[in-house]
């Protein structure tokens, strides 16, 4: 894809959604930094279905801390691997009381210290908490990100690099978000809606659905018929 195109590609999706928004609710980056652990292997409506009444209990460290483990797991028992996350969001707490007197990090280092925090929940909570113009690869990003042909990658990390370094500086900070939904919403996994699709005519997705992807099986079959057309060469003697 050129520059022109990228260029082009988050162009529209400002344009369609100039203020995105993770679909997460929080109230604090510390809510927001539990949220997105709380996210992994879940929706997110799942996870704002648990934190409704988790947060109107325990809205910061200190409260969550004294919950425990076992009163935390009560919460969250909806969401899979809740024990092993509670595990982490407590431990998560005490840590940030003990060395952040109860504030979340600005600061990946710090934020990947923490237990359950990896990469993409550091970029996130950096993001969105912060501000800062990071961009975390989930599946949707990866699968846009290698659909469009915008940043191709064989790992998330990769494809992190690559958009940090062909995504526009003017585009970058919501640049995550824009992926995001897109992949949620219109590049889905099975079943991309790609007649519906604003970059339709960017993608280079060579399996594209619906009306959209006629043009490309009526060349194939031009290029059967012709081929079956063809005289057969008569063999040497």
């Amino acid at each position: 894809m050129t520059p022109a195109a990228r260029h082009e590609v988050f162009a529209r999706l400002q344009a369609a959604d100039p203020n995105p928004s993770t679909e997460l609710e929080y109230a604090s980056p510390f809510q927001l930094l539990v949220s997105v652990v709380l996210s992994a292997q879940a929706t997110d409506k799942s996870v704002n279905q648990a934190t409704a009444a988790l947060f109107r209990d325990a809205p910061t460290p200190e409260a969550m801390l004294a919950l425990g483990v076992a009163g935390l797991a009560t919460f969250i028992r909806s969401i899979g691997l809740y024990n092993t996350k509670a595990r982490n969001l407590i431990e998560t707490c005490r840590i940030l009381i003990e060395r952040y007197n109860g504030q979340v990090p600005a600061d990946r280092q710090a934020l990947e210290s923490l237990p359950g925090v990896g990469r993409k929940t550091a970029n996130v909570v950096l993001n969105v908490a912060f501000g800062q113009s990071t961009i975390a690869v989930d599946t949707h990003i990866f699968r846009v990100a290698n659909r469009l042909g915008l940043a191709p990658g064989r790992t998330p990390f990769e494809v992190e690099q690559k958009l940090l370094e062909v995504v526009p500086e003017q585009f970058r900070r919501h640049a995550h978000h824009w992926l995001i939904l897109h992949g949620r919403y219109v590049c889905i996994s099975r079943q991309p809606k790609c007649p519906n699709c604003v970059l339709l005519d960017l993608c280079e997705y060579d399996q594209k659905t619906g009306n959209a992807a006629r043009p490309a099986r009526q060349r194939r079959q031009a290029v059967r018929r012709t081929r079956s057309r063809a005289p057969i060469a008569r063999r040497k003697k």
